[in-house]
């Protein structure tokens, strides 16, 4: 079996929680439970991706300590990208527990958020522990304490060995119905790779970095009339098609910076490519006319620009990662 722990805390010297959190590990391992600790305020810069070490956790402790209100932004930001990189699928199986120890009011409205937004993303929630401390050295020396914070720990590994089934929660109906997200549909590897290209800050400045500098470029070439022939990108969408059998599909690309929109048409081995509108597209695209100069080239994927946000869709997810298929261009 195995744990994670996501601690919320900053990791004061005179947290409790992390008493709390020494005191759960040091049960649990001792009836041969792996358990791992992952603090959130040295992951600062990859909180996104921290979602992907649920897939292997039988059940998770989700610990913060409330200072002044709240959960605490640590942990908010990493309930936040489980909401949007998570394996749902996955999510709806993890036992978790909430540990909120408290220095100023609030403890027990601290875990109630964390098990309603457990929840809501589809997890199964136990009675947590949730405590104020006045003196950390009088609750740490407290054997009473200390019992009652090692039967939590037994009972949460028997929770979870035994597979306890739980009755349902209108939070249950609440993400089935209200919380239905508008957003396309992405695979949980797909979540996964979204999740590392937004926690990589050098990726991201850098993509921006280049975005503008070939922006600049292609504006210069277009205000010395360069372009302006109205068959731009559609040779090299003919030259490079590869049709699939049975394939029926339209694409609408709007190049935003330069106010036109290409329409992609494909009937099975029939292309059609114009320069117009077509609002009932099975994907409609947007990005920049670099962005689709560098798609052309072959120096970057549809589903590429996509994940790394160059590219913005909606539409049948499926026909958009089938672009790459049926346009297959060689990098110049």
């Amino acid at each position: 079996m195995k744990i994670n722990i996501y601690y919320g805390g900053r990791g004061l010297i005179d947290d409790p929680t992390i008493y709390v959190m020494s005191k759960l590990t040091s049960v649990l391992e001792e009836i041969r439970v792996q358990v791992t600790r992952y603090n959130l305020y040295e992951e600062k810069n990859a909180i996104a991706m921290l979602p992907k070490t649920l897939k292997e956790a039988d059940g998770i402790i989700l610990a913060t300590t409330v200072e002044w209100m709240g959960i605490g932004g640590l942990m908010q930001q990493f309930l936040d990208s489980c909401w949007l990189y998570a394996d749902k699928e996955k999510v709806g199986k993890l036992y978790m527990l909430p540990v909120v120890m408290a220095s100023t009011y609030g403890e027990r409205d601290a875990e109630l958020t964390l098990t309603k937004a457990w929840e809501l993303l589809g997890g199964i929630s136990c009675n947590g522990l949730s405590a104020y401390v006045e003196d950390h050295v009088e609750f740490e020396t407290n054997m009473d304490y200390a019992k009652i914070i090692e039967k939590k720990a037994e009972d949460f590994y028997r929770f979870i060995n035994q597979k306890t089934k739980m009755l349902p929660t209108s939070n249950t109906a609440i993400t089935q119905t209200v919380l239905r997200s508008n957003a396309i549909d992405l695979t949980p590897q797909e979540s996964e790779q979204l999740s590392m290209y937004v926690s990589d800050d050098t990726y991201v400045k850098k993509q921006k970095e280049d975005i503008e500098e070939l922006t600049q470029l292609f504006k210069e070439m277009l205000d010395s009339g360069e372009g302006e022939s109205g068959q731009e990108f559609i040779k090299n969408l003919k030259d490079n098609f590869h049709p699939l059998e049975d394939f029926v599909a339209s694409y609408s690309i709007n190049l935003s910076d330069v106010k036109k929109t290409l329409v992609v048409e494909i009937n099975n081995k029939r292309l059609k490519c114009y320069y117009g509108d077509k609002p009932d597209a099975d994907v409609i695209a947007k990005t920049t006319h670099s962005v689709m100069n560098r798609l052309v080239l072959g120096r970057v994927t549809f589903q590429g620009a996509f994940m790394s946000g160059e590219l913005t869709a909606k539409g049948n997810f499926k026909t958009l990662r089938s672009f790459d298929q049926v346009f297959q261009f060689n990098v110049l």
